[in-house]
């Protein structure tokens, strides 16, 4: 497959990363010779230093033979163009990263009427991703399925909840709850647990439910389920926008502290039902007047990835609220998340993982599509739902029976509507989304669940 992302940014960089791994021929354009320079020296891909919306840019990269371009520059509007272009000078697929709000409601007229593929919003996106959590504050993460029928749901066990020196088998069988313990994080490694597997108090378990056999799950041990009535949110850009839509909309309550006068004027204006707050966010003085101590949650979404780090470090050590912070740098990520600082959103693994999903749905077979595609396990495993369109040899066949690949797990059914987590003598069916757990990575059709 021959794909060209058009724009070597944070994002370009990370999804040619990732598809590097995708069995992909890749060209990567860009006007910064450095960013290129940088990129084809370390990953395997063809670097050309131009315009993505230049018909002759385009020739020179393959436009004619690619199967997708990727434009996902910091400008809307060229990434827009370059779509265009490559739509009326071959006919690939194309993917447009689109943020602006303004554009937000016109979507499904600009993909109609251009003809683009996809269109990507990393802010919507990642607002998406911190609403779930506030939605379910126990949870670290959230990834969703079955179009919100089924969850991944991350949490940390903790000395009161019991479960420390217990096996899977013996915690399922306790609680009787529908779930699944699908990955388990512990200190010295990462696995996908086997019904013996003993937890520890610090492990980070992930687990797929329905959200009702979730919410029985973690009442039982004595977590809080109930979403948050308040959130202080610290920077008043494009994602706080969509957050505080979100979350208003949940009938949570909003405050937003932007330095910006301007800025703040302009969010009065378009969510005047949020309390908005001109002062400096990293103000311990303004955060405590503003009721930092009696907050449900505190969400730091400033520029600066080190300001969002130290203010859920702070929030942290004065109250008892939900913890989220943005991270848009990834060389640390590993480090960031040993601080037990809560939930951190990286909006650039969002946008790579969507992207990254509709790719690995181009080389399926027709018969059973990739649905959905997450990362999770820090990068060392991916979640991923099935379509299941036709006859083929996992069909009709108890679980049991089939030789599925170690360090893969079956995590659930969904057939018309009724979300099951399977047993071993459960058969996948033709019209069934299914949900794979894996460290093996590249699984592009249902059938590669099996030993060859």
């Amino acid at each position: 497959m021959q794909i060209i992302i058009v724009g070597c940014g944070k994002v370009g960089r990370t999804l040619a990363e990732q598809l590097q791994e995708e069995e992909t021929d890749l060209t990567l354009i860009d006007t910064d010779a450095d960013k290129i320079n940088t990129l084809t020296d370390n990953i395997d891909a063809m670097g050309i230093i131009g315009n993505g919306a230049s018909i002759n840019t385009l020739m020179e990269a393959g436009i004619e033979s690619a199967d997708i371009l990727i434009a996902v520059t910091a400008s809307d509007e060229l990434n827009l163009l370059c779509c265009l272009v490559a739509q009326k000078t071959s006919h690939c697929h194309t993917i447009a990263r689109v943020r602006n709000p303004i554009y937000n409601q016109e979507i499904g007229f600009i993909k109609e009427r251009l003809g683009i593929s996809m269109i990507i919003n990393p802010e919507a996106a990642a607002a998406a991703e911190i609403s779930r959590i506030l939605r379910f504050p126990s949870a670290i993460k959230i990834d969703t399925f079955a179009r919100g029928r089924v969850e991944l749901l991350k949490f940390k066990v903790m000395p009161e909840f019991g479960l420390d020196g217990m096996s899977v088998f013996l915690i399922t069988e306790k609680f009787r709850c529908d779930i699944l313990f699908c990955a388990i994080e512990s200190q010295d490694r990462v696995s996908i647990p086997g019904g013996n597997h003993i937890i520890h108090n610090g492990d980070l378990v992930s687990i797929i439910a329905s959200p009702q056999n979730a919410a029985l799950f973690f009442k039982k041990i004595g977590l809080k389920t109930n979403q948050v009535k308040n959130t202080t949110i610290v920077g008043g850009g494009t994602i706080s926008y969509y957050l505080a839509r979100a979350l208003m909309a949940m009938k949570i309550g909003v405050k937003i502290i932007e330095k910006d006068k301007e800025r703040c004027e302009a969010l009065s204006d378009i969510i005047p039902e949020a309390t908005i707050i001109n002062g400096d966010g990293t103000d311990r003085r303004l955060l405590l007047e503003e009721g930092l101590r009696q907050t449900e949650s505190f969400v730091a979404l400033t520029n600066l990835d080190e300001e969002n780090i130290f203010l859920a470090l702070f929030a942290k050590t004065v109250s008892n609220a939900k913890l989220v912070a943005k991270v848009n740098r990834l060389a640390y990520d590993d480090i960031i998340d040993s601080m037990d600082i809560g939930s951190i959103i990286y909006p650039k693994y969002i946008t790579a993982d969507y992207i990254l999903q509709y790719v690995r749905a181009m080389q399926n077979s027709i018969g059973s599509n990739v649905e959905t595609l997450y990362h999770i396990l820090d990068n060392q495993a991916e979640a991923l739902e099935f379509i299941i369109r036709e006859n083929s040899p996992i069909v009709g066949i108890p679980l049991s029976e089939l030789h599925l690949k170690k360090n893969l797990l079956v995590g659930c059914l969904n057939r018309r509507g009724v979300i099951r987590i399977p047993r071993g003598q459960d058969t996948i069916q033709v019209g069934d989304t299914v949900i794979i757990v894996t460290t093996n990575k590249g699984l592009r059709d249902i059938r590669d669940i099996l030993e060859r």
